[in-house]
């Protein structure tokens, strides 16, 4: 097979690979606004895809230039993971817990917690910087933005499903997306620590 058709793929496959804890906060983001309208749904996966080709460039730069520093930090990604996670999906879980009575779309995701959401589920891909070491500045980058044009798509995917899943769930919406983004942190927190 061709190099440039394999780098495609191998690409591609990164990106699908890092991009399902996005999907599954987009999910439950949808969940949250049942209503949100597509420019809201495009802006919320570009975040994610944003994040998720910076952080391997910032792993790259990092195996160019600093290594041995960010050896030092690398434990801690997982916790941080964990942390931010549990924290925004208690907050929507104890929401959810509050509004039983169903009542009102809850009010729509703040751009902090967004951000938060990005940080959190793209921290992992920092180590794919390791993996893209080998790439000049040029391929690293294609590779970075390959990464973030699948991450989108997937996105767009997680937040249609969510959507119209929680129109039908109603105030069950935000508990059910309070427990996943908590479960998404748990699961990076495990596969950082047996990792």
């Amino acid at each position: 097979m061709n190099s440039g058709i394999m780098f495609i793929v191998q690409s591609v496959l990164l990106g699908v690979g890092l991009a399902m804890d996005a999907f599954s906060v987009s999910v439950a983001n949808a969940l949250n606004e049942p209503h949100m309208r597509r420019l809201r749904m495009c802006g919320i996966a570009g975040v994610f895809a944003g994040f998720q080709a910076l952080m391997p460039m910032i792993g790259w730069v990092l195996v160019h230039t600093a290594v041995q520093h960010f050896k030092k930090i690398e434990p801690f990604i997982p916790w941080v993971a964990l942390l931010l996670l549990l924290y925004i999906g208690g907050k929507m879980l104890c929401e959810g817990l509050k509004n039983r009575s169903g009542g009102a779309e809850k009010p729509a995701l703040g751009l902090g917690a967004l951000l938060v959401q990005g940080v959190a589920t793209s921290i992992d891909a920092l180590s794919v910087g390791f993996t893209i070491a080998g790439y000049d500045f040029m391929h690293a980058l294609v590779c970075a933005l390959i990464i973030a044009a699948v991450t989108f798509v997937i996105c767009m995917v997680g937040l249609v499903i969510g959507r119209k899943v929680g129109t039908k769930l109603a105030w069950k919406a935000s508990v059910l997306g309070g427990v996943i983004l908590i479960a998404i942190g748990i699961e990076i927190f495990v596969s950082g620590l047996i990792g």
